[in-house]
């Protein structure tokens, strides 16, 4: 990956858009100045994934002259700073809430590397930034190469239950990480996700996550798959109930 801008200062980042409170402006699109919320370098030093470049987050606002929210400063703690790497994800729909699980499946024991705790009014801000983010690695990249399909198209789908019968959940990783905002980079062959918990006075990463680039528009239609699930509950008047969608 090759920084768009010179790196941001260790730990302190200064994206020109990241994640207001639940429910903020929407969803980003580049810096002050109008440039493209493109993919940047390598992660390292406690900056954002690609650190320097500009990112997309839903739950805040545009820069100057955007009528948003201000731009933030998000920290990064050091226990967050290196990241984990994911090979694909199982999306669930709660009575409040979206919850991404983000899984290693290389090697043995499979497991849930992040839990990420979304609040439905932020998840249609998330899909957009991704959506916006997806379309500038296609305009500078192409399309991303597809994952391998099942060799079987006939075989049984396995179903929640056996998924996470073979998976190890981690007791820190349990009971989800929140997130109310989310930052996003890509490079020529993955994305980096920064989600955020943008509270007073400081706004911090709370999970850094990497995806291979053909992984993300699974990943998208997992999302809206959810969030179509959900509202096709509340307006049917069904209260929602925790249901995952695909397989990432």
């Amino acid at each position: 990956m090759t920084a768009d801008q010179p790196p941001l200062p260790p730990e302190d980042s200064g994206p020109s858009d990241a994640g207001g409170p639940s429910g903020g402006g929407p969803s980003g699109g580049g810096p002050p100045g109008g440039g493209p919320p493109d993919a940047g370098g390598p992660p390292g030093g406690g900056g954002p994934p690609g650190a320097g470049r500009p990112q997309s987050s839903p739950g805040g606002g545009g820069g100057p002259g955007g009528g948003g929210n201000p731009a933030i400063r998000a920290r990064v703690p050091d226990h967050v700073a290196d990241g984990v790497f994911s090979t694909g994800c199982i999306v669930m729909t709660g009575p409040n809430e979206y919850i991404v699980d983000f899984l290693q499946t290389i090697g043995r024991p499979h497991r849930v590397a992040r839990r990420i705790v979304i609040p439905h009014t932020v998840m249609p801000q998330f899909i957009e930034a991704l959506q916006k983010n997806l379309e500038l690695y296609r305009g500078r990249f192409g399309d991303p190469p597809a994952p391998p399909q099942n060799a079987d198209p006939n075989a049984r789908r396995p179903s929640p239950q056996d998924i996470y019968d073979d998976l190890k959940m981690p007791d820190q990783v349990m009971s989800g990480t929140y997130a109310n905002g989310v930052m996003i980079g890509h490079g020529a062959s993955e994305f980096g996700l920064d989600f955020l918990t943008s509270f007073f006075p400081q706004s911090a990463v709370s999970a850094r996550v990497f995806l291979a680039a053909g992984q993300v528009p699974r990943l998208l239609d997992s999302l809206r798959g959810a969030v179509r699930q959900y509202e096709q509950r509340r307006g049917g008047g069904e209260p929602p109930q925790i249901d995952p969608q695909d397989l990432v």
